[in-house]
C-alpha cells in the first residue's frame, strides 16, 4: 500500500487529500462537505469575509457558524476544522467547565505575537489558557502546563519564526506540541512564515490544517477560533 505524502506535501486541501495514493479515499467522508456546510450564494463563491482578511475565491459556511455571520471559511478551512469542532461537542458535553483552548507558543512570542493573538480570542469572546495570564508566581511550569492542556478543549499552536527555531531545541514549547499532537485536537495558526517552512522543521505538524495569517488578518483567525468553540 502507498505511504501518505502528508509528511512531505501536507493535505491542506481536498484535491491535496485526494491525491495522496493513503488518503484519497479516507478524506470522500468530506468530499461535497454536504453535513458540514452549505455554499454561500448561488455559484459558491465570494470575494470578501468581514474584518479586512478576506480573499477571493470559493466561500463556504461551515454548520457551527453563526446565524448572519460576515465570516467566510475556505472549503478547506470547513474540511480541517470539522473534525476539531466534532471533538469540541464531545469534551463540552463531557466536561461542560473546560476552557476553549490552550495557547501553546514560542517563548520570544509571549509579548508579540502570542499576546495579540491571546487578546484578539478574548475579544472574540473565547476562554483562552495562556501562560502569561496563568502562570502563577512560584507554581512549577510543567506542572501548570500540564493541568491547563487537561482543562482545555482544544490547543492552538502559534506558529511563527520563533516557534520554528525554538522545536529542534526540544524545549517547553515542544512538549506542549507533542501532547497536543498526541490527543489530535490541534489548530495551528501560521503567523508571518509558511507551511513549507514548518514542513522542513515539523513534518508531522505540518501535515495539519490550520489557519493562516497570510489569507486572514489575526483578528479574522480569532473570529473563526470565536465561532469553532461557541455552543449554542
Amino acid at each position: 500500500m502507498s505511504g501518505c505524502t502528508a509528511p512531505v506535501r501536507g493535505h491542506r486541501s481536498a484535491a491535496a487529500a485526494a491525491e495522496c495514493p493513503a488518503c484519497r479515499y479516507r478524506s470522500s467522508r468530506y468530499s461535497g462537505y454536504g453535513s458540514s456546510y452549505s455554499s454561500s450564494g448561488a455559484s459558491g463563491t465570494s470575494s470578501s469575509s468581514g474584518g479586512g482578511g478576506g480573499r477571493s475565491g470559493s466561500s463556504s459556511r461551515p454548520r457551527w457558524s453563526r446565524a448572519g455571520s460576515s465570516i467566510s471559511y475556505t472549503p478547506a478551512q470547513v474540511q480541517s476544522l470539522t473534525p476539531v469542532r466534532e471533538t469540541i461537542e464531545t469534551r463540552a458535553a463531557q466536561q461542560p467547565d473546560l476552557r476553549d483552548v490552550f495557547l501553546c507558543h514560542a517563548w520570544d512570542d509571549r509579548q508579540g505575537a502570542a499576546k495579540l493573538l491571546h487578546d484578539s480570542l478574548v475579544a472574540a469572546g473565547v476562554k483562552v489558557w495562556f501562560s502569561e495570564k496563568d502562570l502563577g508566581l512560584g507554581v512549577p511550569m510543567m506542572r501548570a502546563i500540564d493541568k491547563g492542556l487537561a482543562n482545555s478543549r482544544i490547543g492552538l499552536v502559534l506558529v511563527t519564526p520563533a516557534l520554528l527555531d525554538r522545536l529542534p531545541k526540544e524545549g517547553v514549547a515542544d512538549k506542549e506540541l507533542s501532547a497536543l499532537l498526541a490527543r489530535n485536537q490541534l489548530v495551528p495558526i501560521v503567523y508571518n512564515t509558511t507551511y513549507d517552512a514548518l514542513r522542513n522543521v515539523s513534518p508531522l505538524l505540518a501535515s495539519r490544517s490550520g489557519l493562516d495569517t497570510a489569507e486572514d488578518s489575526m483578528e479574522v483567525v480569532a473570529a473563526k477560533i470565536g465561532e469553532l468553540v461557541a455552543l449554542l
